[in-house]
């Protein structure tokens, strides 16, 4: 573990417990100052001069969202904010230091935040903001450094509505810590230890074995899943903590979006203070994370659909839904998360293996299950042990390229496995059209 782990861990810790004064707080306006000032602190803390990108970011994006012509601010808004995070990731080149990597982590979310707040406007232009609005939003402290997504109308239901003062909001996060995020943190340190990545980098690495050499990134990928997970659960305690992204369960609430149903009721409900403390709660909304999804469902589509999912939400709703050409649309989304996730070439081989993975998985996933998909094994010989090994090998060499980032790097580890896994999809591509072309020459007799 690193200094800026820690350094990140502290702030995750913090703000957890910092959670439980600021739900008490019941004036919504001095609850969004006060929330505001502790981000703000904890962002110049981090960033020191290098705040000034964040401050350049937010108001820049407020004039767009608060002037331009709500039809084309979240066009504006988008190319901006992107644009600037390039520019935030090249600086070097422009002689300007490099900011450093919690700053990082923070103009991340700012961006998909900012971008997101000129989509809430563009769909709903009754939607009346400030430019006190836009900071507050901006500045709050939960989910500064590390998210969730959550939009504005959640922020919003947050300080106005009453749910956090009925949730059981302790056993929440006891859940969500108890007893996985301590396995998770014993297994990261464990493998963190014992297949370090810099060893991939050594030329002793380089005289070990073939089947080694690509045994190596099945544990370097789980140290790198442990990492999120601790990362992420701890960012969703933040959320619980703080009051944050509650809603009763009968609303039907997806990670990112929030209430998708019973809109009539919930309204209702904000009505009766007697019947919100008989009412079921839940964080669906600001759920980042499902690693028991992640773990064991068998398809690279539920893998990455239970993985980072508020950001998942971010770029079905901004990206994927609203580019105008359906046949490009999967590329297009893939390319702005590896745009949005760095500048290093690593990123972007990663991000652009995902699509052929997926062609092939389609394939086979008509072949070995059941329609609709069985998410756990009914024998010792089912399709889904076949599948989940087959998601774990290819998120397992993706996930190489994101870990080493350097091209150099990356070529040269796989390189030294001769680009296996390459061929091998491409003959699964072969096979699975074969057998699925002989199925249906049968089914035809």
């Amino acid at each position: 573990m690193n200094l800026d782990d820690i350094i990140y861990l502290s702030f995750l810790f913090f703000s957890i417990f910092f959670g439980s004064y600021y739900r008490r707080i019941s004036n919504p306006d001095i609850k969004k100052k006060i929330g505001a000032l502790v981000g703000f602190l904890i962002i110049l803390t981090v960033s020191r001069v290098h705040f000034l990108h964040i401050i350049i970011t937010i108001l820049v994006n407020a004039v767009i969202i608060l002037y331009l012509n709500k039809n084309v601010c979240h066009i504006v808004s988008f190319f901006f904010s992107f644009l600037y995070l390039i520019f935030f990731r090249t600086t070097i080149y422009f002689g300007i230091p490099y900011p450093p990597s919690h700053t990082n982590l923070v103009q991340m979310i700012l961006t998909l935040k900012l971008v997101g707040l000129a989509f809430e406007v563009n769909s709903d232009q009754s939607l009346k903001l400030n430019l006190s609005d836009t900071i507050y939003y901006s500045l709050n402290y939960i989910g500064v450094l590390t998210g969730p997504y959550f939009k504005y109308q959640t922020f919003q239901d947050h300080l106005y509505k009453p749910f956090y003062r009925y949730d059981n909001y302790k056993v929440e996060v006891f859940k969500k810590l108890f007893p996985l995020v301590p396995i998770y943190a014993i297994i990261y340190l464990f493998t963190d230890y014992a297949w370090p990545l810099a060893y991939i980098e050594s030329n002793e690495f380089q005289n070990e074995s073939f089947l080694y050499r690509y045994w190596y990134i099945w544990p370097t990928f789980l140290n790198f899943r442990m990492r999120i997970y601790i990362g992420l659960t701890l960012s969703e305690c933040v959320c619980t903590m703080g009051g944050l992204g509650v809603y009763p369960q009968f609303t039907k609430n997806q990670p990112g979006h929030g209430p998708t149903s019973n809109l009539e009721k919930l309204k209702e409900a904000c009505e009766s203070p007697n019947d919100l403390k008989n009412i079921e709660y839940d964080y669906a909304t600001v759920h980042s994370i499902n690693p028991i999804a992640t773990e064991f469902y068998p398809t690279l589509r539920d893998g990455m659909k239970n993985w980072n999912m508020t950001v998942q939400y971010w770029l079905a709703m901004c990206v994927h839904k609203r580019f105008p050409n359906k046949k490009y649309r999967t590329f297009a989304t893939m390319f702005v998360s590896g745009v949005w996730h760095g500048v290093y070439s690593g990123y972007y081989i990663s991000v652009g293996m995902i699509p052929f993975g997926l062609i092939v998985e389609d394939i086979w996933v008509e072949i070995l299950l059941k329609k609709p998909i069985t998410y756990l094994p009914r024998n010792l010989f089912d399709g889904y042990w076949l599948l989940l090994f087959l998601k774990m090998q290819f998120f397992s060499y993706a996930a190489l390229a994101f870990s080493l980032l350097d091209v150099h790097k990356i070529l040269t580890y796989y390189n030294s496995v001769y680009h296996w896994p390459v061929p091998f999809y491409l003959a699964l591509f072969v096979l699975g059209k074969y057998i699925i072309k002989k199925q249906k020459q049968i089914n035809v007799k």
